[in-house]
């Protein structure tokens, strides 16, 4: 096995990254193009942090042949909130059209076809260029908090328990917000759920269980990387450096 430094790569394929060096538990995952730095190995599994969300996750040694390092590394784009609001659609599209194909909830999924609920939010916002952090209780910290009936189609919609956000969908207008949730006690992949007490028994559930909603105002900037505004780089330097932390669990 080649020796792989201590840099920056780019993912050649679609990775699973696992939340210990046993590699038994998906934590999340790097879809093909994503931008990661490998900070230790170890003797099956290499720890790594992905760069657009500081993310962090143990990748097995056998993927670090679809690894590239790269020339240039990773920059944040930094889109203004009107810029954002024109590229919903896009986002709302895109979750519908993964809604479309055979799908089932994944624990830590970020890659299609099967997601869990931030894994959705998060692909479907970086696929017009806005990152968010990875887990429902890190992305509702991230955006900015609207009142529930102030709501507008691609705001996030945050449930759980008193203590933090477990789950998160997006909300679609008129009431209706679509979302990937497990297998126990939703639908086992992603569907539309209504914010009522008179919808089915997976809405209301979850209704139970609303706690706020959130707008996207901002890409998620991680520290030590370029931010391009307008096309002209500045370093970001305080952001907080955020690791991946999934013991405290998103509804299934």
């Amino acid at each position: 096995m080649d020796i792989v430094e201590p840099c920056e790569h780019r993912c050649l394929a679609d990775l699973n990254l696992y939340d210990s060096s046993y590699c038994t538990r998906l934590a999340t995952q790097a879809a093909a193009g994503r931008h990661l730095r490998v900070n230790s190995l170890e003797q099956v599994a290499a720890e790594v942090c992905l760069c657009e969300d500081e993310y962090s996750g143990w990748l097995l040694l056998q993927d670090l042949s679809r690894l590239q390092p790269v020339e240039m590394p990773y920059q944040v784009i930094a889109l203004s909130e009107a810029e954002i609001r024109t590229r919903i659609a896009t986002v709302i599209s895109f979750a519908k059209a993964a809604m479309q194909q055979p799908n089932c909830y994944l624990w830590g999924g970020t890659v299609g076809p099967n997601y869990d609920c931030s894994g959705l939010m998060q692909a479907a916002f970086a696929s017009i260029g806005i990152w968010l952090p990875r887990d429902a209780y890190q992305q509702e910290a991230f955006t900015q908090a609207v009142a529930i009936e102030a709501m507008i189609p691609g705001d996030l919609v945050f449930f759980g328990i008193a203590e933090k956000a477990t789950h998160v969908g997006l909300y679609l207008g008129a009431g209706y917000y679509i979302h990937s949730s497990g297998q126990d006690v939703g639908r086992n992949g992603i569907g539309i759920d209504q914010l009522s007490t008179q919808g089915d028994a997976v809405s209301r559930l979850y209704y139970q269980q609303l706690r706020r909603a959130g707008r996207v105002v901002r890409s998620y900037e991680p520290s030590g990387f370029a931010v391009v505004y307008g096309g002209k780089p500045s370093c970001s330097a305080d952001s907080p450096q955020r690791r991946g932390d999934r013991r405290g669990g998103e509804v299934i």
